[in-house]
């Protein structure tokens, strides 16, 4: 009888060491922390399509294709693309802040409108000014302006273009409520290379008129 109830305890102490003993496939290390210890399956990571933020653009680089509008005569809204106004061309790209403001409406566009027979003068086959505003308000812009067919005022108006290049400008502390617009540029450009870049800090105007761009072309 005693020899029984020692087998039995026998029996009841290894069973209870072994229920005791940690599963090899639970053990862990214990140095790493507790959080580490409990991870789900490792999974592939997913990020959700972000985009792409380009660095300003260089003289010496080419520029990203981008399609900005106008509307013609008739009121219908045509597109163009910046391979379009730049291949196989000399090409003058003049961005402004806004339509309508100040310096853009009294000394900017109209430098380069009084300027553009000097341009072509020097082998340049098309001026366009780009500004993030819609194509109604460019439109309405150049015909306050009266401006003939000196310079092409082209819409980017969802800032694809400003944004593709780098020279976004965030406006919107400006009581009038601007929003994100173009620093002010002017650039000349050879079959879609940029060989001059006249860059504003912001919307200065200190650098990009079109004498100065003109003196160096």
């Amino acid at each position: 009888m005693a020899a029984a109830t020692a087998s039995t305890a026998s029996f009841a102490s290894a069973h209870l060491l072994r229920s005791s003993s940690p599963s090899p496939k639970l053990k862990q290390s214990p140095s790493l922390p507790f959080a580490n210890r409990c991870r789900l399956p490792a999974r592939p990571l997913r990020f959700s399509a972000l985009p792409k933020i380009s660095a300003t653009i260089s003289v010496g680089d080419k520029l990203p294709d981008a399609t900005l509008s106008y509307l013609d005569a008739s009121d219908e809204l045509q597109t163009v693309s910046i391979a379009d106004l730049t291949a196989n061309k000399r090409a003058i790209l003049v961005a402004v802040p806004g339509a309508f403001t100040p310096t853009c409406s009294q000394k900017h566009l109209p430098g380069f409108v009084e300027k553009a027979a000097e341009f072509r003068a020097k082998g340049v086959d098309t001026i366009a000014c780009v500004s993030v505003n819609d194509a109604f308000v460019m439109k309405a812009w150049k015909a306050d302006l009266e401006i003939g067919e000196e310079v092409l005022l082209l819409s980017d108006g969802n800032g694809d273009f400003t944004r593709a290049i780098g020279c976004e400008l965030d406006l919107s502390d400006k009581p009038v409520g601007l929003g994100v617009r173009s620093r002010r540029y002017a650039m000349f450009v050879e079959d879609g290379v940029v060989r001059i870049l006249n860059l504003e800090d912001g919307g200065a105007f200190n650098v990009s008129s079109a004498e100065d761009l003109l003196e160096a072309v």
